[in-house]
């Protein structure tokens, strides 16, 4: 009766478990629980694969070592020393005397030692050719592609995507799968932004036209800002002739939200850090009246002039934003911005009616399946078959079930590792069912043959089973999307199959014998 008794309470508890975890699926929101998650080629959505540009990434760290040496050149009065960029990686010091070459050397092999550097000497003037070691270049590049992934990972998930799937793909590829996503063109623009916010002088005493025609001075860039007029709808781009120094960028924001002004258009206020306040105090207050350059990824948003020092660590981005552009830059400035320039190598959209319609054709494969499974048991087992049969069923609800209770992702390899589960639930069933024939026909009473046979085929169920539960493991750990899709339905239906055969299926079993003296089985 003990026996019996905790038998029927956890059974029970698992069932109900199991369907409250399920009736949102067919009645959304009817209480706090979420519905199966359905993956990308169930639902619809976008795949991507993009590229990390990572020479990009180099270049972006030798051009900030550039600046960290101009800074302790500036410091410590070395003079006669002129930095230039060459091929995008190297850095060209070009010295005019031995005493500043020596000073230049100490300080280099003091401060920059993990730079590799080469010299040639003519007419008493030395160029040093200075770049990063082969190791240092491969760390940059493995950081610049571990920083994208999780850069991306947060835009997405504050975007709001359910269940994306985001990793790693070889050396320098991401992979990205966005189930539900109906916005695809959106959705990309975000991911691949860059986002890099950087504040630069405006140089207002030389000729922005000479600079556009190619006379740009030593030391200064040619912007754009583009702009849209509100009537026609056309833009025009707007040029800037700025210092190439970058006085500050986003590296110290604290956060990024959307705001708007008195006319109700909107914008983006941004916060830094005290890092980041201190400098934009110290930016602002050295050039009143001058115009401070918003830069973001090589444009030009907005250019105001100084009024006064600002202090408070705080600013704005203004531009001819609609909503849910403003929502999108406030988003991937709070993110932080790629390492790197990404390239889109594959790109697939999975549209929903597709999604639809696979989902159809497993639920009719299932069925089918289903009904075959059902109507063999009840023929060949009799009513032995209906008990099997009800543990199927039952095997189904606990699948369905874990999958919502855990949130994974249902996929359409998902739903073949459920009709597969289907024909290996009721292996368990039919072994133990052929062990108590045996008994039976042995003379065994009903109760003492189905004890037997229960005892007797555990350990091969549990033998069969436990082998293929390791090999779905193996496959979730080291397989890609789909199959990791089969293997958690595979898995789950391994247990629950184990579940329904050694315990539901035996407690009814019990149910039937418990105080009735029957002498025959229908089996």
């Amino acid at each position: 009766m003990k026996n019996f008794s905790w038998k029927l309470i956890l059974v029970f508890a698992v069932i109900v478990a199991a369907i409250i975890h399920v009736l949102p699926t067919f009645k959304p929101g009817l209480w706090p629980y979420k519905q199966v998650n359905l993956g990308l080629d169930l639902q619809g959505g976008m795949h991507l694969v993009l590229e990390v540009d990572t020479v990009k990434a180099i270049e972006g760290q030798v051009e900030r070592i550039s600046q960290e040496i101009f800074e302790q050149l500036k410091k410590k009065r070395i003079r006669n020393v002129s930095l230039d960029r060459i091929n995008g990686t190297k850095i060209a010091a070009t010295v005019h005397n031995p005493e500043s070459l020596d000073k230049f050397n100490e300080l280099l092999k003091e401060d920059f030692d993990f730079l590799k550097r080469s010299s040639q000497t003519e007419s008493g003037v030395t160029t040093l050719i200075i770049e990063l070691l082969r190791e240092e270049s491969d760390q940059v590049e493995k950081l610049a592609v571990d920083q994208a992934l999780e850069t991306i990972r947060n835009r997405i998930d504050q975007f709001g995507v359910s269940e994306p799937d985001i990793r790693r793909q070889g050396e320098k590829r991401i992979l990205i799968q966005l189930p539900g996503i109906k916005d695809t063109d959106r959705a990309k623009d975000l991911i691949g932004r860059t986002a890099l916010l950087e504040f630069k002088l405006v140089d207002d005493t030389q000729s922005v036209n000479a600079a556009v025609q190619g006379n740009v001075p030593a030391g200064r860039e040619v912007l754009y800002r583009v702009d849209q007029d509100s009537e026609t709808g056309k833009t025009s781009k707007v040029p800037f002739l700025l210092k190439k120094r970058t006085l500050l960028t986003g590296a110290h924001l604290t956060n990024a939200r959307v705001d708007f002004d008195q006319f109700n258009i909107p914008h983006v206020s941004i916060n830094f850090d005290k890092k980041g306040a201190r400098v934009f105090e110290r930016i602002t207050g050295e050039n009143v009246n001058k115009r401070l350059a918003i830069v973001l990824d090589d444009t030009i948003a907005s250019a105001p002039v100084i009024q006064e020092k600002i202090a408070g660590g705080q600013a704005r981005i203004t531009g001819n934003f609609t909503l849910d552009e403003a929502k999108d830059l406030a988003i991937v400035l709070r993110a932080g911005a790629l390492p790197a320039p990404v390239n889109i190598l594959e790109e697939r959209t999975v549209g929903p009616s597709l999604g639809a319609d696979s989902i159809q054709k497993g639920l009719i494969s299932i069925c089918i399946g289903g009904i075959l499974v059902v109507l063999f048991m009840i023929v060949y087992y009799k009513g032995a078959g209906v008990i099997a049969d009800l543990a199927l069923m039952m095997n189904i609800i606990l699948i369905a079930g874990a999958l919502a209770g855990f949130k994974a992702t249902l996929t359409l390899p998902g739903i073949a590792g459920i009709i597969l589960t289907i024909g290996m639930a009721v292996d368990a069933n039919v072994i133990i069912f052929e062990r108590i024939r045996e008994e039976l026909t042995l003379g065994r009473t009903p109760r003492a043959a189905i004890d037997a046979g229960y005892d007797r085929a555990t350990l091969t169920i549990l033998d069969a089973n436990v082998t293929t539960l390791i090999a779905a493991v193996v496959l979730f750990q080291f397989g890609t999307g789909p199959i990791k899709g089969f293997a958690v339905t595979l898995s789950l239906g391994v247990i629950a199959s184990l579940f329904t055969a050694l315990v539901m299926s035996r407690l009814v079993f019990e149910y039937i014998l418990r105080g009735r003296k029957i002498k025959t089985l229908s089996i």
